[in-house]
């Protein structure tokens, strides 16, 4: 399984705005902090308003923060969210999906149900770890 660098910069701006929760952060210091485009990045804030993680204040001083303490956000939540497919093969892509490959094997195939456990097992590790279990002081010394 890989995650997407939408995942990958997800989490990173959750990363960043736990470290700072003293003030309000901005598009261009995460984007600078990592070395990402701010284009890229204003689309991953967008999606991660929408999914109640951060929340953006508008206006002179405005900024962008979490929208709960990082001991709330579930790394695994944040997973599901941002990654549109989950699937580890095509046949495992929902019906109708364009990827969605028709398997012969489909109704004596013990690979996909593996497979399956597998992805929930990886789901299940991740949501054991809250945004404030990964932000060690590594990562409050370097982005500070």
């Amino acid at each position: 399984m890989r995650l997407t660098l939408h995942t990958d910069y997800a989490l990173r701006t959750l990363m960043y705005l736990a470290v700072h929760t003293e003030r309000l952060s901005s598009i261009r210091e995460i984007a600078t902090a990592y070395g990402i485009s701010e284009n890229h990045l204003m689309k991953i804030i967008h999606r991660l308003g929408l999914g109640g993680f951060i929340e953006t204040v508008r206006g002179r001083g405005g900024g962008l923060r979490l929208a709960r303490p990082a001991d709330q956000i579930r790394i695994g939540d944040v997973v599901r969210y941002t990654e549109e497919d989950m699937a580890l093969v095509g046949c495992q892509q929902p019906e109708g999906a364009k990827d969605n490959t028709p398997c012969l094997l489909a109704d004596a195939c013990r690979l996909r149900g593996a497979l399956g456990e597998a992805l929930g097992s990886f789901m299940t590790v991740l949501n054991g770890y809250t945004l404030a279990d990964v932000v060690t002081p590594h990562e409050r010394r370097c982005l500070s």
